[in-house]
């Protein structure tokens, strides 16, 4: 499978706009216990503070977003990759931004 990912945050993105919550998402690889998931939101949305999966990571693949666990922040720019923290947490768009979710679920 080969996947313009380009492509896929500015269709998601373009979706998000329209859409009452302000987000769009596709699962774009699920293979046994791995998941890759476009997620695009609208700058101001947010995903509400959810469990951590045990081995997940965050790409920003366009726009600006804040990271959030308890007591802490790290906002992300466009090209930023980073770990996941094994803690509850947020995620909010400071800007239109589509983000690359890549998580291991046991």
């Amino acid at each position: 499978m080969n996947l313009d990912l380009t492509a896929l945050a500015n269709e998601h993105l373009a979706a998000a706009r329209t859409a009452p919550h302000g987000r769009s998402a596709r699962m774009v690889l699920h293979d046994g216990v791995l998941r890759q998931t476009v997620i695009a939101l609208t700058a101001g949305t947010a995903l509400d503070e959810h469990n951590a999966p045990p081995a997940a990571s965050l790409q920003v693949l366009t726009g600006r977003v804040k990271l959030t666990t308890h007591g802490w922040a790290d906002e992300l720019t466009a090209g930023a990759l980073r770990e996941i923290p094994k803690e509850r947490h947020g995620l909010t768009a400071v800007e239109d931004s589509a983000v690359l979710l890549t998580a291991v679920n046991d």
